[in-house]
């Protein structure tokens, strides 16, 4: 695809997970360096950890605009972070549109090095959900994509429509974008209507009689 058009997208999508990570960092009271760098961590995360199971050196330390990316979000959230939090449910919008930028830039770029359909799918998921993961890690809390919560299924589903159409024969940018908006579709119902993936039934735990 379009390597201009998986830059800004892959830009975009540092930013805007940069700013649900440093939100996140804002509710959670921290110090300016703490909001910078959770933006940071959030935003960078999941490309660090794509390109380092691919076997290339991480994008984020060859081109200065990634870091500036992140950075940007995390001085955002800490100075204007109530305006920002005016917007809604900021956190988890912002969250949801960074997962859909990243699943699909994630899975082209493991197409634009020959991997397999089954490879490119996996790492545009991982791209997507790792910087979320760490958020959540990191702040103490169950990381989203564990819980019941339509997380990691959007974006293996914008990564799959990225790849179809790779395999089909078109690395149009059309497809890039539809990507995105399949995931934030999916996403977006899933928050609305508080759509969940079963969770696994356990035996109940007998009560402690000395209890």
């Amino acid at each position: 695809m379009d390597s201009d058009l998986i830059l800004w997208l892959n830009l975009a999508a540092i930013f805007v997970f940069g700013l649900s990570g440093g939100l996140a960092a804002v509710r959670a009271r921290l110090d300016l360096f703490g909001v910078v760098v959770l933006a940071a961590v959030v935003g960078l995360a999941g490309g660090i950890t794509r390109d380092v199971l691919i076997g290339v050196p991480p994008e984020t330390f060859r081109d200065g605009r990634y870091l500036a990316a992140a950075g940007a979000a995390g001085l955002a959230c800490f100075f204007a972070g109530p305006a920002i939090e005016r917007l809604g449910r900021a956190v988890l919008v912002f969250d949801a549109i960074g997962l859909s930028l990243f699943c699909v830039t994630g899975a082209s770029k493991a197409l634009s090095l020959d991997l397999g359909p089954t490879q490119a799918v996996i790492l545009g998921a991982v791209t997507a959900v790792g910087g979320g993961i760490l958020r959540d890690v990191l702040l103490r809390e169950v990381p989203i994509v564990l819980r019941a919560e339509l997380y990691a299924i959007p974006a293996l589903a914008g990564a799959c429509v990225v790849t179809i159409a790779h395999h089909a024969g078109s690395d149009s940018g059309l497809f890039a974008l539809l990507g995105a908006g399949v995931c934030l579709l999916v996403r977006l119902i899933g928050l609305r209507y508080r759509i969940s993936v079963p969770i696994a039934r356990s035996k109940p735990q007998p009560e402690d009689p000395d209890g």
